[in-house]
């Protein structure tokens, strides 16, 4: 099971708190990134499985990010969380490359390891 995770959030102290609870999991945090543009290049970088990856950045949104990792192939599976509950139909989630949306106040009590797992596309 492949194990590395990008965290891509504007808050700093949300990007330590998720990374110490990926890691409790079992999981490894390879790099961290604070806007959609380096989120892109740390994926580009380091190949994760995975990406935590929050909705509403300072340069574009995380849905944008989603797409254009998609367009660009071999992607992560990918993890939206936002503090807010998000309204958009699963089939959109779904065309932009993203596994599953998460609200930060759940990220607890999710199956993070189960959400980052590699399935067959």
């Amino acid at each position: 099971m492949c194990i590395d995770i990008v965290v891509a959030d504007d808050d700093p102290g949300f990007r330590d708190m998720a990374a110490r609870l990926l890691v409790s999991r079992g999981l490894r945090v390879v790099a961290e990134a604070g806007d959609g543009a380096s989120a892109l290049a740390a994926v580009r970088a380091h190949r994760p499985c995975g990406l935590l990856l929050d909705l509403h950045l300072p340069d574009v949104d995380g849905i944008s990010v989603a797409r254009q990792l998609t367009d660009e192939g071999d992607r992560p599976r990918v993890v939206l969380t936002s503090t807010d509950k998000l309204y958009l139909p699963r089939e959109e989630l779904v065309s932009a490359g993203i596994e599953a949306f998460v609200t930060k106040d759940m990220l607890f009590d999710a199956d993070l390891p189960g959400l980052f797992a590699r399935s067959a596309h």
